[in-house]
């Protein structure tokens, strides 16, 4: 330790004189080490009582704090009306915060275990995917191999399962970059939810910042302790950067699984509820997450944590990004306003240990002043949620508005400033590739529910259909969730295809949600975060259709890594040639250019853009993307542009599959008039 880094080697490190274990707490009074024998991590078998420094750093060094050692804290401070923000209990023992393993000893009792972390990387790096061709594919450790029958029924749902050969084939020949996974730091179910006989499946209610999730580890590896799942963990990490995979991590930094003030006590409340919890001088709790409580990351010891515990799972563990779950909470000053200069937000970005890291943030919580989707600086990627809506509003809301009250929605103006990269959210000096492009994530409906429900359907949840988004943006098109009309699947088939076509042709970094590019359906639950069960796992076993969507998806992914028109790094300037950025060229249905009037004009909902790529590292390339929002047919022309001497058709969602590959198809001229389908979308690739 220096005086210039007061929080250096917090936790535990092995040294000559034994272990050493240093934990910050700035209002306690007293802390002791407990050591548990082995045999029984209830039984302890000896007590070190901890130093203090002029830090508040308490420290304690034994060679009993050895790899496989049971170890947890007895923190003593002042309680009562003149300390109304502290909760010290003596009687119940706390887990250190840089714990690297974990083990449950009882309800609400944990117990932090001393890892061997040595892995034999075996030559295996970081594949350092660039950004614009990254497509994340957001899914769950256990959810995604569950079912698997292709592999051994011991690995389904673990973390060598997801590393399984018949799961990483899947996502390679789908044609994703990074797989990005719900939590899996250790977390624990709400009481509320156990109460109700449920559990928190999704795993937003994190225990500890620096341990995997056992329960996601094989039985042999749980049975061989924390170090066995840490290798487990680093092995499936290993095994997706040797097939060129990236590794993403939601992480839970904004609250703990302590809840509310009357919540469980195992680890900040009862260290220094005073400094880790986001609190009023009377010591009620500032909820900013909805989730009981608020961590205060104005707190430097606070916010170097979280920067610790990134640190970790990126080098040594070898984590490729991560996602921050309410990352506005993470930016709030101590006056609780977001402050984008955050010293914590300002670390993530610049600290040379993250150097390379993607950082994606969730640009919104619940408190004052909470949606700051844009406000981010350079080095953050956003969740783009105007993105979201848009491509919702054009071919969901506004199709049933039309449909029901012969209203014409918004057209087509919009719609294209998110096609473009959303310029006008994202400053002209961080790019389209700062905006993360979605139509669905985690929470919410798949993409299938999108075109099958109205309202959602959570009466499972335990809440009398009380959770969740009501704001769904969906439409069923005529009939409430599954139904026999043949015309209504295959129109909702189509509207599939036309949100996955949209989100995959157009600029940012696009997320696919496990489970869209085949159709899986939730049953019009939109919040299924407390069911692990197969209505969250994804199904090894498809219909027709399904593999037809997934063959389109995988078309489509195929199209965006070949036209690198589709994935600029740079938005372009007016009048200039920016490398690596695209220029776009607008038209009309008649193929001339965009007029104001059509610009604005609601019932204009026909777009054609011509997408130019500004070669940096790779060849020039152009296409034309033919978009048609109206559910009656209409014939276009294809524009006539300076170096464009004919158009090859590339893909055209009125298809239930893509066109095989070595199809031979004419070539188009400019100024040729051509049928396009209702509710479409046409690519083509202009020579």
């Amino acid at each position: 330790m220096t005086q210039a880094d007061p929080f250096a080697h917090l936790g535990i490190r092995q040294t000559a004189a034994g272990g050493e274990l240093r934990v910050w707490s700035e209002n306690a009074t007293a802390m002791e080490l407990c050591l548990f024998d082995n045999r029984d991590a209830n039984w302890i078998f000896k007590t070190v009582a901890m130093t203090r420094d002029d830090n508040d750093v308490w420290m304690a060094c034994t060679k009993s704090l050895a790899p496989g050692r049971k170890y947890a804290l007895r923190v003593t401070g002042p309680n009562g009306p003149d300390h109304p923000r502290n909760s010290f209990d003596p009687n119940t023992l706390m887990l250190d915060p840089y714990a690297r393993g974990l083990t449950r000893t009882g309800p609400d009792l944990w117990r932090g275990v001393v890892v061997d972390d040595e892995f034999d990387w075996n030559g295996a790096t970081k594949p350092n995917t660039p950004l614009d061709h990254t497509v994340i594919y957001e899914g769950h450790v256990k959810g995604l191999s569950k079912l698997n029958t292709r592999m051994p029924e011991n690995l389904r749902g673990t973390y060598a399962g997801l590393a399984h050969e018949t799961t990483i084939s899947y996502l390679k020949k789908l044609g994703v970059t990074a797989v990005q996974l719900l939590p899996v730091h250790a977390f624990v179910s709400e009481r509320r939810l156990m109460k109700q006989g449920l559990s928190n499946y999704w795993g937003y209610n994190t225990l500890n910042f620096f341990s995997p999730h056992s329960f996601y580890g094989t039985k042999a590896a749980q049975q061989g302790g924390p170090s066995a799942v840490l290798r487990e963990f680093k092995g499936m990490v290993k095994l997706l950067h040797e097939a060129g995979l990236e590794v993403i991590l939601d992480v839970v930094y904004n609250h703990t699984a302590e809840e509310g003030i009357t919540g469980p006590r195992s680890s900040f409340r009862g260290i220094d509820n005073a400094n880790y919890y986001r609190q009023t001088k009377s010591g009620t709790y500032i909820d900013v997450t909805g989730c009981g409580n608020s961590v205060d990351t104005s707190v430097p010891a606070v916010s170097r944590l979280i920067l610790d515990s990134l640190k970790y799972w990126a080098n040594d563990v070898q984590v490729d990004g991560f996602r921050f779950d309410l990352a506005a909470t993470l930016g709030r000053n101590e006056d609780v306003y977001f402050d984008p200069d955050h010293p914590l937000l300002e670390a993530i970005t610049h600290d040379e240990d993250l150097k390379n890291v993607k950082m994606i943030a969730e640009p919104w919580d619940v408190g004052m002043g909470g949606w700051q989707t844009g406000n981010f600086k350079p080095g953050w990627h956003e969740w783009n949620d105007r993105y979201r809506d848009r491509m919702r509003k054009f071919w969901l809301r506004d199709t049933k508005s039309i449909r029901e009250h012969g209203s014409p929605g918004d057209g087509v103006g919009m719609l294209a400033t998110r096609l473009a990269g959303s310029a006008n959210t994202f400053q002209q000096h961080r790019g389209p590739l700062a905006s993360i492009n979605f139509i669905t994530a985690h929470d919410g409906f798949t993409l299938a529910d999108l075109t099958a429900y109205d309202v959602k359907h959570n009466v499972g949840n335990g809440e009398s259909n009380r959770d969740g988004t009501d704001n769904n943006m969906s439409y069923n098109h005529g009939v409430e969730g599954a139904t026999p009309n043949r015309t209504i699947e295959a129109t909702r088939r189509r509207t599939i295809r036309n949100l996955m076509g949209t989100l995959l042709l157009s600029a940012g970094v696009p997320m696919i949600t496990a489970g869209d590019e085949f159709g899986r359906s939730q049953k019009g639950n939109n919040n299924a975060y407390c069911h692990d069960s197969e209505l969250t796992w994804l199904s090894w076993d498809r219909r027709r259709w399904q593999n037809g969507l997934w063959q389109t998806t995988q078309h489509l992914l195929k199209l965006r890594r070949e036209n690198p028109a589709l994935r600029p790094v740079h938005f372009g300037v007016f009048g200039e040639t920016t490398p690596s950025a695209s220029q776009m060229d607008w038209y009309d249905l008649n193929g001339e250019e965009m007029s104001n009037t059509e610009w604005n004009s609601p019932e204009n909902r026909t777009l054609q853009f011509l997408v130019a790529s500004t070669p940096e590292h790779e060849e020039f390339n152009r296409v034309l993307v033919v978009i048609h929002g109206v559910e009656e047919p209409t014939t276009i022309t294809l524009p006539e542009h300076e170096g464009v001497g004919s158009y090859e058709l590339l893909w055209d969602s009125a298809d239930d599959a893509p066109t095989a590959p070595d199809a031979q198809l004419p070539a188009l001229e400019p100024g040729v008039r051509l049928p396009v389908a209702a509710s479409s979308i046409q690519l083509y690739r202009a020579h």
